[in-house]
């Protein structure tokens, strides 16, 4: 009976020695394992076995993305003046030997160095480009951490500045430099616009006397085509003329007499109907007639011969 329950006693202590000694580390984590007080190896996800009391497990780490909240501190920039600036850090362990052995705490010592790093960066800075500038200060923040945290088995997978706070009296006097800013470019804006009105009502009127003027050189040419026509035509008239003179010695007595007709029926169609009108040249006119009747004549006799 005693040897039997010492084989018990004797069992459980066996298996609960090699129980101890199974290791079931979680997907997203690893383990360190010390033997005999120095580093023996890195336990990742699954089952694992170690000796026990000769090995054990010196510290444990996620493989997920982890957050350090930056302090919330005071800087002075280049132009001295005081904010209020925090922030965040992502990082993920990669090697947990080192994070366990090259720095003590691993967080505290990267919240400490983005504090050092953001007042270094931010005091070369001034304010205007503090505010207008996070990303060009978080990838100088991202690059210093990150070949910092290289050493400690860490890798810093992004920095991002969260909040920067300015004094009320510096708030006050931005907004009114942005509302002069403002009313600068409006201003500006303004001008540009009136100026362009001006050169295009200029180049407007410009046009316009230059179509002006060519319409009027184009009347101009027209009227002295015109003349110019007119003027051969009265002279081919007049040569005619002057030919058939020649020809026939009584043609200027028939031009003239016709010429007295056409006046005499314009008296004779007046409305008064109580007047008698007889022209001075009556008789000049009687013996315009008599010469168009011997033309007449003439022409027929000849045409008769």
């Amino acid at each position: 009976m005693e040897f039997t329950f010492f084989t018990l006693i004797l069992l459980g202590v066996i298996f609960v020695y090699l129980a101890s000694g199974v290791r079931i580390v979680p997907q997203a984590e690893l383990q360190v394992v010390e033997r005999l007080g120095r580093y023996h190896r890195t336990l990742h996800g699954g089952l694992n076995f170690i000796i026990p009391v000769i090995d054990r497990v010196r510290s444990k780490f996620g493989t997920q993305e982890q957050v350090i909240d930056i302090p919330v501190q005071k800087v002075i920039t280049k132009d001295n003046v005081s904010i209020v600036i925090d922030g965040l850090v992502f990082l993920r362990i990669s090697d947990a030997r080192q994070a366990t052995y090259e720095i003590l705490n691993l967080k505290h010592a990267i919240a400490q160095l983005a504090q050092t790093t953001l007042r270094s960066e931010i005091g070369k800075m001034d304010l205007d480009d503090t505010l207008s500038s996070r990303d060009t200060l978080n990838a100088t923040l991202l690059m210093a951490l990150d070949g910092a945290s290289a050493n400690w088995g860490a890798k810093v997978t992004r920095v991002e500045i969260s909040d920067i706070s300015v004094p009320e009296a510096v708030q006050h006097a931005m907004e009114l430099q942005l509302r002069a800013e403002r009313e600068r470019r409006a201003t500006e804006t303004e001008a540009e616009g009136l100026k362009n009105a001006t050169i295009a009502k200029a180049e407007g009127d410009r046009q316009k006397a230059f179509k002006e003027a060519e319409a009027i050189e184009r009347t101009s040419d027209a009227k002295r085509y015109e003349q110019i026509q007119l003027a051969q035509g009265q002279q081919q008239a007049i040569e005619m003329l002057a030919l058939a003179m020649q020809s026939n010695p009584n043609a200027a007595e028939f031009l003239l007499a016709k010429d007295r007709i056409k006046a005499w029926e314009g008296i004779a169609a007046s409305d008064s109907a109580n007047k008698v009108v007889i022209p001075y040249e009556a008789s000049e006119l009687i013996g315009s007639l008599s010469a168009l009747q011997s033309l007449f004549v003439g022409q027929n006799a000849g045409n008769i011969k």
